[in-house]
């Protein structure tokens, strides 16, 4: 087989203020263009992207004039390619010194963004090999065991301290880190009642499906009040990732001294699907005595000490609780399978609440 001489690459065209704009004109936030493919030098591999992760993560990174020491990575400006994790085959390779990959393997790709074809190098920070369980879908390194299962490992763990008995709030719930908190909080740390918010009242059946004892809707007239109902002895803990009107109106049904975990911010990142409203309920932070934390899943993937703490804790927790049918992969991954002209569109999917589970683009 010959291999490619030139791929489509996607790029920042204008950065994003409000809303992202995915299409082809003037305003566009990305410009699909056709690139020649790097010469492979020494330490360097040819992949083809077959699974691109899509999470909301990434609009962050491109808005426009952010401060790069206020990201926990470097931000993506006009010109540069649109940034993502993927999994992809290694299609030719020219390194003399690592013996990790070879031809037709999967690779979990760091740097590869979003292209068809990538030249990148074969160190830890470009890229890694896929681990997954046996006979585990290699899918399942973009969402359970990867950023988004162990965002909700150490998000229950380390950052909520969540125990047994407990009860807890999780918003964006049927997405892919929350679906992941409902199911792991519930039956492997054994909540006491495990509540989660959601956009539709599919999703709630789907959540309720999954462990939640509780599924609220929050697109329904009576949110407010159902929301009270559900928490008449209060809450322990809320697992967050979407900030905004949500936020406050969880703040007041968490007990004294309960905690937060600050993961995202969905509501504020896009113009068309609301903005934060600053605070409304923030007394209750303070005469309540509430502990919030954001946390950024990298600090615990790769600590500064140098431990593989995934290794050693997440991977096999998740593995485990897995294996033993406590937690579920199916119907948690929306593959996509779309060409590669409509990546942008299906990445677009997580801004509207179209997708439930882990999100993921396969190229055709």
């Amino acid at each position: 087989m010959s291999l490619p001489t030139h791929t489509p690459v996607w790029r920042i065209k204008n950065s994003p203020e409000d809303s992202v704009v995915l299409d082809f004109s003037n305003d566009a936030t990305f410009a699909l263009t056709e690139e020649p493919v790097p010469s492979l030098e020494d330490g360097e591999i040819l992949v083809e992207n077959v699974f691109i992760s899509n999470d909301p993560a990434q609009r962050a990174w491109i808005q426009k004039g952010v401060l790069p020491e206020r990201l926990y990575t470097a931000p993506v400006r006009e010109g540069d390619v649109m940034a993502t994790h993927s999994i992809a085959r290694v299609l030719a390779l020219k390194d003399s010194t690592n013996q990790r990959f070879k031809v037709n393997d999967f690779v979990y790709c760091l740097t590869a963004g979003w292209r068809r074809y990538a030249v990148i190098k074969t160190d830890p920070s470009a890229c890694l090999p896929v681990i997954v369980p046996q006979n585990v879908s290699p899918t399942a390194a973009l969402g359970l065991f990867g950023v988004p299962g162990f965002t909700a490992y150490y998000g229950l763990h380390d950052v909520l301290k969540f125990k047994e008995g407990q009860a807890l709030i999780v918003s964006a719930a049927a997405g892919a880190v929350g679906n992941v908190v409902v199911q792991y909080a519930k039956k492997v740390l054994k909540a006491k009642k495990v509540i989660g918010i959601v956009g539709s009242d599919e999703k709630c059946q789907w959540i309720k499906e999954l462990g939640a004892d509780v599924a609220l809707n929050y697109k329904s007239a009576t949110f407010a009040q159902d929301l009270i109902d559900a928490t008449s002895d209060f809450v322990d803990a809320y697992f967050d990732s979407v900030s905004g009107v949500i936020l406050d109106q969880v703040i007041p049904r968490i007990k004294q001294y309960g905690r937060i975990a600050a993961c995202g911010a969905i509501a504020g990142y896009n113009k068309d699907v609301g903005k934060p409203t600053m605070g409304a309920t923030w007394i209750e932070v303070v005469t309540n005595r509430l502990t919030i934390q954001g946390f950024v899943i990298l600090d615990f993937m790769f600590p500064k000490d140098g431990s593989n703490r995934v290794a050693t804790e997440a991977f096999p927790s998740i593995a485990g609780a897995l294996e033993r049918g406590e937690i579920t992969l199916d119907g948690t991954e929306d593959i996509v399978e779309v060409p590669f002209v409509d990546v942008p569109k299906v990445w677009g999917r997580l801004f509207a609440g179209a997708n439930t589970g882990k999100l993921v683009t396969k190229l055709a």
